[in-house]
């Protein structure tokens, strides 16, 4: 990826030929929903704002993770992190409607 992305329209190819495994796509769905889960009921619990900052660890630990292990691949967040946190929760979106795998064949042009 020589050339800087402009848009995010063409970001979310990319992100999703990044994300092609189902495994490292289920991961990052379970740190995407567990991240800011876990972070607001420390906060509720303890009252303690700086449990925010559990969320991006759980989140982007688990989403690093999988593609270092899974894609073998250095993960977008690096080099576009706003575009890469709206894609994961596109993602988590389109998981839940079950539209996600298609998107990602489309990705490819399959």
């Amino acid at each position: 990826m020589a050339d800087r992305i402009a848009s995010f329209r063409e970001f979310w190819p990319f992100y999703c030929r990044e994300h092609s495994n189902p495994a490292t796509r289920a991961i990052h769905f379970v740190g995407s929903l567990a991240g800011p889960t876990v972070a607001a009921l420390l906060i509720l619990r303890t009252g303690n704002p700086w449990f925010f900052f559990v969320y991006p660890l759980i989140a982007y630990g688990a989403a690093w993770g999988s593609h270092f292990l899974i894609e073998h691949n250095k993960p977008a967040t690096f080099q576009y992190p706003l575009w890469s946190l709206i894609a994961d929760y596109k993602m988590v979106g389109m998981m839940l409607a079950g539209r996600m795998s298609d998107e990602v064949r489309r990705a490819f042009g399959r």
